[in-house]
Order: structure tokens, then C-alpha cells, then sequence
């Protein structure tokens, strides 16, 4: 069975809690960087994750991959892939970006991981092809992000490395699409043992690089750096992982990627919600674009639902 096949209600409802999942991590990371440096914030919201997924795996009797078989090692290999380029990289890159990037830059690099999923999954996926439709729908969306972020998106946000924190957010772009194909050409593996194993091995990573680095904070940070820390180690790490790896596994890759032009849409709303922001005056019309884009790339998807 392709991954198109595998679409379902059940699927794009999954892609669209993913988007309002990671669409509310933006304003999460802000509010965690005003008591932590960046490599803490992405090192103790991956071990939060860590330590609740395994101890998920364990309770259920799932586990982790075993060492003994080729197989075994294979996946663990691949759980390594994850945690490097789905987990460790992003996560700092972006932490660090939004010192210096506007949220709006940062935001709209989320809507360039199709664009460089597509040429991946075309090689590497089966049934994963660039096809006209595809390339439409995907341009419609990312045209829609453009217009819903604007061009203050490329406007300085005030002093620091600016060009270098531009070049991280894009950096984590091409990290999330180099890890969502080493998701998918896994071996068959229950998805929370997966999960578990590769926020595990991120952790191992990253929290010895964040005390090396940046150190335990001088002070205690304020609550709000604290609650931020705790809601992206519980919510867009460990719940967002057991996601995202369920989209690879069932419907693809590229399925996954569509969830990164909802992002910037959830991003606004949030903000106007939580935040008190206006609601951009173009958000109506770009969020046409968006779900236009998303229609046109699935289209032969939303033909099985017809009565």
C-alpha cells in the first residue's frame, strides 16, 4: 500500500493538532530564552521528553530496539539520525535564530521544509514522486505563508549576528527534511519505542553540550522561562515526536512536510489569543492560499472520501 493511500480523516487530523502544536512553540521558545540560553532550552525540553516517552515505552512493555540482530542496529542508527536532525540541531538552531531573527522569519522557514522534502522523498520514497500537482500545491502554499508573514519578515530586527541566526533558521529546515526521510526508511519499530529511543540518544547529546557551554543558569529563572521549558518538553517535544513519527510511518514524508504551512497560520492566531497581537489584516487571504496549496498537492487523496 502507497503512503497516499494511507491518508485518511484520521491522518489529516493528526497533521493539523501537529501544526497547532509546533504553531504555539514559537511563542514557548521566546518566553523560555528569558532564563535560559538557547542550547539549554533545546537540551532540557528534549530530556523532559525523554525521560516521559521512556517511561512510557517501559510501562507498556514496549522498550528499546534490541542490539542483537542486524536489524536492531539498524534502527538504532536510525533513531541516532532522528535525534541528530529531527531533535538536536533544529532545536538549537532555531533556539539561538530567535535571538536575533524577527518570529516572522523564523516562522516562515518552517514553510520551506516541503519544498526540500519533495526532491528527498522523489528518490528515496517509493510513491513519493514529483508530480505537477504536487509542485502547484506546494508553491500555492508557500505563496500563502509569504503573504501571511509579509515583508517586515526580512526586515532587520535590531543588532547581532543577524545573516548567521537567518542562516540557522534555514539550517533547521533542511535538518527536519533530512530526518523525516531517515524516519522513514527505518525498519518496521513501534513508534513509541522509536520515539523514546531517539529523544534518549538527543539527550544524551545535548545535555552535556548545554552544562559544557552555557552552564545551570546563575539565578533562578523567572517562572515564565520555567513554564515555557516544561510546555516544550511535554507538548511540541514528546507528544509532537510520537506525532510526527505515526504521519512518517502511515502516510509519508511529504504528508508530514504540509504541516509546515500551518505553522505560521497557527503562530498568528496564538498570538492574538494568548498575547493580545492583531491579527494580520491579510490573514484571511492567506490562509485561502494555504489550504488552496493543501487541496491541490492532495487532491487525489480527497478523491477516496467522495460519496
Amino acid at each position: 500500500m502507497t503512503d497516499s493511500a494511507n491518508r485518511t480523516p484520521t491522518t489529516w487530523g493528526m497533521l493539523i493538532l501537529l501544526g497547532v502544536i509546533w504553531g504555539g512553540s514559537f511563542p514557548s521558545v521566546s518566553l523560555a530564552l528569558t532564563g535560559f540560553g538557547p542550547i539549554s532550552v533545546a537540551a532540557f525540553r528534549i530530556l523532559l521528553a525523554a525521560i516521559i516517552l521512556l517511561v512510557l515505552a517501559y510501562t507498556l512493555g514496549y522498550g528499546l530496539p534490541t542490539y542483537k540482530t542486524p536489524t536492531g542496529r539498524r534502527i538504532w542508527l536510525h533513531c541516532l539520525g532522528m535525534a541528530v536532525f529531527t531533535n538536536a540541531l533544529p532545536f538549537t538552531l532555531l533556539s539561538w535564530g530567535q535571538l536575533y531573527v524577527t518570529s516572522g522569519f523564523a516562522g516562515i522557514t518552517m514553510a520551506i521544509v516541503p519544498l526540500l522534502v519533495l526532491p528527498l522523498a522523489h528518490f528515496l520514497i517509493p510513491g513519493e514522486g514529483l508530480t505537477r500537482r504536487k509542485l502547484l500545491g506546494f508553491a500555492v502554499g508557500f505563496v500563502g505563508v509569504i503573504v501571511l508573514i509579509g515583508p517586515s519578515a526580512f526586515s532587520s530586527s535590531g543588532p547581532g549576528p543577524e545573516n548567521l541566526a537567518r542562516l540557522a533558521c534555514l539550517g533547521a529546515t533542511a535538518c527536519y527534511a533530512i530526518g523525516s526521510m531517515i524516519t522513514r526508511l527505518a525498519p518496521p519499530t513501534p513508534q513509541l519505542t522509536f520515539s523514546a529511543t531517539a529523544l534518549m540518544l538527543s539527550s544524551l547529546i545535548m545535555l552535556p553540550l548545554a552544562l559544557l557551554t552555557e552552564g545551570l543558569p546563575a539565578e533562578r529563572p523567572p517562572l515564565g522561562a520555567i513554564a515555557g521549558v516544561i510546555y516544550l518538553g511535554l507538548v511540541p517535544t514528546a507528544l509532537a515526536t510520537i506525532l510526527l513519527v505515526r504521519l512518517i510511518n502511515t502516510a509519508g514524508p511529504s504528508f508530514l512536510s504540509l504541516v509546515n504551512y500551518q505553522v505560521p497560520v497557527w503562530a498568528a492566531l496564538m498570538g492574538v489569543v494568548f498575547l493580545n497581537e492583531t491579527l494580520p489584516g491579510q490573514f484571511i487571504g492567506a490562509l485561502s492560499l494555504i489550504l488552496l496549496g493543501l487541496a491541490v498537492s492532495q487532491a487525489r487523496g480527497w478523491q477516496r472520501f467522495r460519496p
